[in-house]
């Protein structure tokens, strides 16, 4: 009986093991925002990328971010960061950035997340900029 006990709660310890450990490494989900998503020209567009969601995963540690503007221009943000330490060590889960627009159109911008060259997320979010004063794309009567 005693054997039965034992067993019992080791095969009970490893199966609540692998849910442990998977709940210990979620990771995180990458959400983009822009503010305004629209506006008129010239205007100048912020981007939050931020992680929800899931643990401090050392992957998403110090990474480095892309911002492509759909508009011919793109950004890298690279920062310099201490070393990871399991358990004390907290990610940066939100980075911003802003882009200029001087001519009206919809552009899809997009975030790309990465460390050690290797892509960990990525997300996009359209941006709509109608014409506005002095906007080169703007029809004209004559």
């Amino acid at each position: 009986m005693k054997r039965l006990a034992i067993l019992t709660l080791v095969l009970a310890a490893s199966a609540a093991l692998p849910a442990y450990a998977a709940e210990k490494m979620k990771k995180p989900r990458l959400d983009l925002r822009a503010t305004p998503r629209m506006a008129f020209s010239p205007v100048r567009i912020l981007l939050t990328a931020e992680l929800t969601g899931g643990n401090d995963v050392e992957d998403y540690y110090c990474p480095e971010l892309e911002w492509e503007w759909d508009d011919g221009g793109k950004s890298v943000h690279e920062a310099d960061c201490k070393p990871f330490e399991p358990g004390v060590t907290k990610i940066e889960r939100r980075f911003t950035a802003d882009h200029q627009y001087n001519k009206a159109g919809v552009y899809n911008v997009k975030v790309i997340m990465r460390r050690a060259n290797r892509t960990l997320a990525s997300q996009s979010v359209r941006v709509t900029v109608r014409p506005g004063l002095g906007d080169p794309t703007m029809e004209r009567d004559n």
